[in-house]
């Protein structure tokens, strides 16, 4: 370890410098998989600065690799973003269940928080489709989710919704849980967290409008919660949104990420609506 470390915790520079969650750190402490100068040492122990830190990782956790196959979009060595299948769940609804974590596990190798399976440095809903970014590594999910949460990463969405939307516009409003249904998220609370998107109307008809949403935050539920409470309900949403006979599912498609790599290059990746969201487009713009 540098010596201008001298004083910091050992079980902190080893989250910080590993990138590893900290009640992985002290697991492996306690475990006796850490040694400072060749010794088992406590979890808050102080380090003197210039020491030989000897960190032993366990075997990874293999778990089986459920689920459909996934279209990969972009690959390398920290990162991918694979297409989201609607009606997939990002993590497992019960132990064993499929979902994109274990599907993508069989896409390569991964290596987060000592388990073989991709690190989420942000998710999607069950019924949105689209571009998923997964990471390889802890460094990677590190760098990923300090990219989202700093704004640096481009969120696009295809949205189908009912009303009369201005050309373009943009919501910054105050975003929490629905006091009333805590399962639910509304603008309409008090609340120090923001949530912020914008948007670009690409065609109208009848009543019904599809539009390019930028968002610019990533709060849970976040597009169709704020598109629904400014009158621009995501059809097919049966939470917030309208129930349509285009579309069984909510008309909601991640189409585009940009994001700056782990590795450095920046990176733009795109995915076609699928089938059934390119079905309810052709008979949106037939009028039906």
């Amino acid at each position: 370890m540098p010596p201008e470390d001298a004083g910091a915790r050992l079980d902190r520079f080893l989250v910080r410098e590993l990138a590893l969650p900290v009640e992985l750190v002290r697991r492996l402490i306690s475990a006796g998989r850490v040694r400072v100068r060749g010794k088992i040492c406590a979890v808050h122990r102080r380090l003197f600065g210039g020491e030989v830190i000897e960190v032993t990782r366990p075997r990874l956790r293999s778990e089986p690799g459920g689920g459909p196959s996934l279209r990969v979009l972009y690959d390398d060595e920290d990162c991918l973003v694979v297409m989201k299948p609607a009606g997939l769940p990002v993590e497992p609804a019960r132990p064993g269940s499929p979902c994109v974590l274990s599907a993508a596990s069989r896409i390569g190798r991964f290596d987060v928080a000592g388990r073989a399976l991709p690190g989420l440095p942000h998710r999607l809903d069950r019924d949105t489709s689209g571009c998923l970014l997964l990471a390889r590594h802890d460094r990677a999910l590190a760098a990923l989710r300090g990219a989202f949460e700093q704004g640096e990463v481009e969120k696009l969405y295809l949205a189908l919704v009912a009303g009369e939307p201005a050309l373009e516009a943009g919501f910054d409003t105050p975003y929490g849980r629905d006091p009333a249904c805590p399962r639910r998220f509304t603008t309409r609370v008090s609340s120090r967290r923001r949530a912020r998107l914008a948007y670009r109307m690409i065609e109208q008809r009848g009543g019904l409008a599809l539009l390019e949403v930028h968002l610019l935050t990533g709060r849970t539920h976040q597009a169709r919660v704020q598109l629904a409470e400014a009158g621009l309900p995501v059809l097919g949403d049966c939470v917030y949104g309208t129930p349509s006979g285009l579309i069984a599912r909510q008309a909601l498609h991640a189409v585009r990420l940009a994001f700056r790599a782990p590795s450095g290059g920046l990176v733009r990746v795109e995915a076609e609506p699928p089938a059934d969201f390119a079905a309810a487009l052709e008979r949106f713009r037939a009028g039906g």
